[in-house]
Formats: structure tokens, sequence, C-alpha cells
């Protein structure tokens, strides 16, 4: 049993399923319903909703409708809930969508979400993009839930504090006696090749920043992998920022070695939600801030 309309479920599920005819598979109904439902729902609306193209991806009309529609659905799944138990298994059954830095993904998240999983049976859908851009993920409506390290609450939202993430300038031995012999400075760093997760990644640069007070322009692997940082910083590609948790084996073992380790950059992280009177979303917030407290400085 849904308690959302059929045209907005048949809209949730294209953008969730990627493609008509799987929304259709998901809800048990025809391709040509599914068509139907979302025809009428742009009608009523007055404007186009979804881009008809594989994958099938909101308008902009459509990220606003979506960013609506789903904190509809937590709330719906505890109505279900709370009044049909019998029938409620199908709605709470839908993964919450969050989106995450591949840090948090890296380091302490996953004993949050499964912290909620063994409570309370929630799934997750979840998404990895950059703590600066994860926030857009939410402005769209692709998820429910980001974290962010934007402390500012969009519009119709609320921030939950989580900590901030400490990261350390890493590299092998002989890279930092090939490179840093002299020590670390704009001279140097401008000579030595740094590891960068994606063209988002900033943290690098601004670690640069913190010790020169300079923009300056070395040369750069991307390498979008958390934990292949170390391994990759370990085997002489270059040198990198890693959480500090995650580099205590490879420091003990003498793998790698600190570059600068007088200094170290802290990244703020946030939660932000939808501002509503939500039980799923308050134990996500709970769950996500009690974990982020044992692993992250204040």
């Amino acid at each position: 049993m849904a308690l959302i309309h059929p045209q907005l479920e048949a809209f949730l599920a294209v953008l969730e399923e990627t493609s008509f005819e799987a929304a259709a598979r998901h809800l048990s109904i025809t391709p040509s319903a599914v068509s139907q439902r979302i025809k009428a729902l742009e009608d009523r609306l007055g404007q186009p909703l979804i881009i008809r193209q594989l994958p099938c991806r909101p308008t902009a009309a459509g990220k606003k409708l979506l960013r609506r529609l789903r904190p509809m659905r937590a709330l719906e799944a505890e109505a279900l809930a709370d009044f049909l138990p019998h029938e409620s298994g199908s709605a709470l059954n839908r993964p919450i969508a969050l989106a995450v830095n591949d840090d948090s993904l890296a380091t302490w998240l996953i004993a949050a979400l499964a912290r909620l999983h063994d409570a309370h049976g929630y799934l997750f859908d979840v998404t990895v993009d950059d703590q600066d851009h994860t926030l857009d993920l939410l402005r769209e409506g692709a998820v429910l839930a980001a974290i962010t390290a934007e402390a500012t609450p969009l519009q119709g939202c609320t921030v939950r504090t989580l900590g901030a993430m400490r990261y350390r300038a890493i590299a092998s031995p002989e890279f930092v006696a090939r490179y840093f012999a002299s020590g670390v400075d704009a001279s140097t760093l401008k000579q030595a090749p740094m590891i960068v997760f994606n063209r988002k990644d900033a943290l690098q640069s601004r670690f640069i920043r913190l010790i020169t007070r300079a923009h300056i322009a070395p040369p750069v692997h991307y390498l979008p992998t958390a934990i292949g940082f170390i391994d990759a910083a370990a085997q002489g590609l270059g040198w990198c920022l890693a959480p500090e948790s995650l580099i205590e084996d490879a420091l003990a073992s003498k793998r790698i070695v600190m570059v600068g380790p007088e200094r170290w950059l802290d990244v703020p992280l946030y939660l932000q939600h939808a501002a509503i009177a939500s039980q799923t979303l308050q134990r996500l917030s709970d769950a996500m801030q009690h974990t982020a407290s044992r692993a992250l400085h204040r």
C-alpha cells in the first residue's frame, strides 16, 4: 500500500530505477501506465519533469519536486508503520538515499549505517561525492540527507555538527628524501607530484596554501580512492593528504612518513537533511552524530 499519489510514486520510481521500463517492473504495472501517470503529473504541474533519456534524469522542475518528495517518502513509511504495521514492509525496505564523502565512508560512517540497519532494518542508497559538493545532491532532491562541509543550512533543511576530519600529508620515505630534503616550502611543493582524488578535490591545494600562502600548480595524479591514496603514497607515486585514522598502520610500518608533520588540515563535517518531524531522520542524525563523535575531532 502507498499513501503517496500514484503519479508521484511513478515519478519517483522512474528516477530511482533510471528508466520507464524498470519503474514499471518495480511498480508491477506496464510502461504505458507509468508514462501516462508521468504525463498526467506534468500536465497538472504545467511543465516537464523528466528528461526522457537513458538514464532518465529530472528537469529543473523535477529536481524541485523531487526535493519535496524525498521527505514525504520517509513520512509515508513511518505512517504505515504506525497505522498498518502488517503492510509497512515494502515502504520500510525502500533505501534511504544519502550523499557522503568518500573519506567518511572509508572511516566511520559504515559503523553508523550498520547500527541503524541492525536496530531498525533500514536500507541505504549511498552516493559518494566530495564534501564540498554533496550538498548539491540534497539541493537537487537526489538524496534525503548529505554529509557536507557546509555549515549554512539549505532552505528548509536542518544542520547537525558531526566533527572535524583531520588530514595529514604523507609520502614514502624515498619520496620525501628526493623532493623535500631541503624542506617543505613553495619551491619544493611546486616540483613534487601530488595525488588528488578528482578534480573536485581541493584538499591538497588548501594544504599548500596553508604552508606557502601561494597558489602553485605541481604535477598531479588523479586517483579516486581514499584507501588507495595511502598505498599510492607508500609506493612513491606522490604525496597526498589522508585521514589521520587511516594512516596509523602505514606509519608504524614506516611505509610512509608525514610531510610537514607540524601541519595538518581539519575539515569540519555536518549532516544536513530536510527539517521535518521524521523519526527516521532523527534516528539517522543521532546515530551519525554518536559514531562521528568517537571518530572525528571536536
